[in-house]
């Protein structure tokens, strides 16, 4: 028991730094985007590093958001069906739900990677920066995703309900 809360705990806290991390990236966007606004329509001079950089705080912050919906269930779900199903249909609706983020998660993440790797030596277009870094998102948001829908996976909640 003191293992699995310690598991908890520690899921717990990659949430809370997930959050964080997406967080700071919104924050982010907002600057560099004012700064291309600015650079545009103040200076006659729009930065070109802006909108790769843009594209991808934004994908990180996307799918880092998404992994913490993942773990507090409120992503990949079917809310009306599951509360409408009686206990047994709800336990198996929610574990379908788990089961289909594990997968996209992992096929993101999977994929993801792929494309990072293939790209990292190909110079961003507009910015200093390795184009494969544009596909960080998709690779650590799609992880995340899976290894939060497995803790989802392993607490098994879904089978006290059916007995409920």
């Amino acid at each position: 028991m003191a293992q699995s809360s310690a598991l908890g705990a520690a899921f717990g806290a990659l949430a809370r730094l997930t959050i964080i991390v997406a967080g700071t990236c919104l924050c982010v966007l907002v600057l560099v985007l004012a700064w291309q606004v600015i650079g545009r329509y103040a200076l006659n001079d729009s930065p070109g590093w802006t909108e790769p950089v843009a594209l991808t705080l934004m994908s990180v912050a996307a799918l880092f958001g998404a992994a913490v919906a993942v773990r507090r269930e409120s992503h990949f779900n079917f809310p009306t069906l599951v509360e409408m199903s009686p206990p047994p249909v709800r336990a198996f609706l929610k574990l379908l739900a788990r089961l289909i983020a594990l997968v996209f998660g992992a096929a993101l993440a999977w994929y993801g990677g792929l494309l990072m790797l293939d790209s990292w030596n190909v110079p961003m277009a507009g910015a200093p920066l390795p184009e494969g870094i544009s596909y960080i998102g998709l690779c650590l948001g799609g992880g995340l995703i899976a290894l939060f829908a497995l803790e989802r996976l392993i607490a098994g909640d879904y089978l006290a309900e059916e007995h409920a």
